[in-house]
């Protein structure tokens, strides 16, 4: 049986699951900002213990590789290969947008149309991707800047449902009867179970040493405005 423990920290939700052959066993998550860097070890923790395992049962580490959240990711990613690094086990990263859509098509089975899972990305600019109803990717991952033109082709032939934290401040933009918005939260790491132990199957690990999120863009520091 393959044991795999999953984290996701690219947006405000920290989430741990554990899963055993590509099945959700225990899931600890939290959402709200700076939650990550005090709460994911204690999540680890005790998803493991919930169970019933001991770390050294685990056979992997899978993470939510990005796009998000610069801070998020870098918590993340190195909390998983900190892990790896400690208990010689491998490491398989997930796309974070892919993991949405695949969550979304667990919690709708019967669904026939797009997908396109959105991250925040500030202002009107959101981390996105379209993929198909057997979750084939029909847009690769990208920077948007979202206005009224925004998928103009896809909603002019297809419904879309958009989903995400990056989804609720498109709404007004992307007014459009093909467009459809959904406010479940697929930023969890149960939502990795299948495409964890997939990769698992096939061996696509990643080299613990050199592996990074894929941060999408570089990160920017703002400096904070001047009081007056």
């Amino acid at each position: 049986m393959a044991k795999i423990l999953q984290i996701e920290t690219a947006t405000q939700v920290c989430s741990v699951a554990l899963s055993i052959d590509g099945k959700t066993i225990v899931l600890k998550e939290e959402s709200g900002q700076n939650l990550h860097a005090a709460n994911l070890t204690l999540f680890i923790e005790k998803v493991i213990r919930k169970a019933g395992l001991t770390y050294q049962d685990v056979d992997a580490v899978a993470v939510s590789k990005g796009p998000g959240s610069y801070t998020g990711l870098r918590i993340g990613v190195s909390t998983a290969k900190g892990l790896c690094y400690a208990l010689e086990k491998p490491l398989i990263a997930i796309e974070t947008l892919e993991m949405m859509a695949a969550g979304f098509m667990m919690e709708n089975p019967a669904y026939e149309a797009l997908i396109c899972p959105m991250i925040d990305a500030r202002r009107m600019e959101v981390y996105a991707a379209t993929f198909d109803a057997s979750l084939k990717l029909l847009e690769p991952t990208s920077a948007k800047i979202i206005d009224e033109t925004s998928f103009a082709d896809l909603l002019a032939q297809h419904q879309v449902s958009f989903l995400g934290d990056g989804a609720a401040k498109c709404v007004e933009a992307l007014n459009h009867p093909n467009a459809v918005f959904h406010s479940s939260n697929f930023n969890s790491a149960q939502y990795m179970s299948a495409l964890a132990f997939n990769a698992f199957n096939q061996s696509c690990f990643e080299d613990v040493a050199y592996f990074e999120p894929f941060y999408l863009k570089d990160f920017v520091v703002t400096q904070p405005k001047p009081k007056v």
